[in-house]
């Protein structure tokens, strides 16, 4: 049972708070097409300034390579004063923590708030370099995180900081997403239920590993299933199919029936000749999957299956589409998972990603428990490991874990 101290914990009147949110949205021409990180980010932003914060927030947007003004969080500004219906200043600072900042960071008043500059203009974010951490923590009395998004990330501005400041907190978002994608998944309400999709077996190996030592039941569907119907030995034409993880496939099933989980598979599936939108398109059984043709969703006699074991359970977990959901004729299964997952009486946890897309896409989205905000972050918590960016937070008791071995040590994270 993961235990951090949160937000409600902490004296923040007259304090300054350095924030960290994922502000990593998508964008066109200097638009904000997407605003859901965003608004994930008010609930901690607004309690804190309710208080008498000073809070100043900080995030990353794409990949820059030094400053790049198409990279700035400008118009994030704009949109959070926005939503909160109040000023936010934007600290435009190429140095994020330079003199602008600074100037901005001096003038607010209990309740004020600053949003700085793209912290990845600084090449030393990604590397976790100490005197960019440093520079951070001399603006804040206090961190807080809230970017689950890159909480699998060992950054300056999501781990390094808090060797340098008094206190660390989580903030709402990151929460409630170590309260459904860690405790829930750990201790869940029975029946558990985690349906598995996407692409490739390979991105998953970790998570199907770790999941058939606490589900009742796993699904799985989408691209990778395809290898676990080659382990059936069946053909599966010219479907996804990845040779050298069928030896896998026929472990995990294996390791399934040993602990009695219910793995449940396609038994037919919707293939095309070719991967296109309006490409002719049919259903058959796994065993009868043409040569020429490729699986491009599960089919209804699946969709009908999967969804019973989604009605029987009361925690249900799902990360990866069915088919290609992005093309109306193949969107039919995740739109049934979907639904299931909506009636469900249960717990509904959507593991981020294309899964995440998929259900506000399609509707579903305020019928889930819970969407996690985190796509990478929410694959590496399911596989079970500790995430840096959780780990660099001060214990609910007050105790401060280790964070030197997370500095430039090759675990991945770094």
């Amino acid at each position: 049972m993961l235990n951090k101290k949160n937000i409600d914990d902490l004296q923040v009147q007259g304090k300054r708070v350095l924030v960290r949110c994922d502000f990593n949205v998508p964008m066109e021409n200097g638009v904000i097409t997407d605003d859901v990180r965003i608004r994930s980010a008010l609930p901690t932003i607004m309690s804190l300034a309710g208080k008498g914060a000073r809070v100043i927030l900080c995030s990353h947007m794409g990949k820059p390579k030094g400053v790049d003004p198409a990279l700035s969080l400008k118009p994030v500004a704009e949109r959070l004063s926005q939503l909160l219906q109040a000023n936010v200043t934007f600290a435009p600072d190429d140095e994020v923590v330079g003199v602008n900042a600074r100037s901005a960071v001096a003038d607010m008043t209990n309740g004020d708030i600053v949003l700085l500059e793209n912290t990845r203009f600084r090449a030393e974010e990604t590397k976790n370099g100490e005197a960019f951490s440093k520079e951070l923590a001399s603006i804040a009395d206090i961190f807080v995180m809230d970017a689950f998004g890159t909480a699998h990330r060992a950054h300056c501005s999501t781990v390094g900081v808090c060797e340098f400041v008094s206190e660390t907190a989580v903030g709402y978002l990151m929460e409630k997403e170590i309260d459904f994608l860690g405790n829930t998944v750990n201790n869940p309400e029975r029946p558990f239920v985690a349906i598995l999709g996407g692409a490739k077996v390979s991105d998953k190996i970790a998570v199907i590993d770790n999941l058939l030592d606490k589900v009742d039941t796993l699904i799985i569907g989408g691209g990778m299933a395809y290898t676990f119907i080659a382990a059936q030995g069946h053909g599966v034409g010219k479907s996804l199919l990845e040779v050298d993880k069928i030896d896998y496939a026929k472990e995990m099933m294996e390791k399934a029936e040993q602990k009695g989980v219910a793995l449940l598979l396609p038994v037919d599936t919707v293939v095309s000749e070719k991967f296109d939108r309006d490409a002719d398109h049919k259903t058959v059984t796994n065993d009868q999957i043409p040569s020429d043709w490729m699986g491009l969703d599960i089919g209804e006699k699946t969709s009908q299956i999967f969804a019973e074991a989604i009605k029987d359970a009361k925690t249900v977990i799902w990360n990866g589409p069915m088919g290609v959901f992005e093309f109306e004729n193949f969107a039919n299964g995740t739109i049934a998972v979907a639904k299931a997952m909506a009636d469900a009486d249960a717990t509904t946890i959507i593991g981020g990603g294309d899964s995440a897309a998929a259900v506000n896409i399609l509707g579903f989205g305020n019928k889930m428990t819970h969407i996690s905000t985190g796509g990478g972050a929410s694959l590496e918590f399911l596989e079970g490991k500790e995430l840096p960016g959780i780990l660099a937070i001060d214990e609910g008791s007050g105790d401060r874990p280790a964070l030197q071995k997370h500095r430039g040590c090759g675990c991945g994270s770094c």
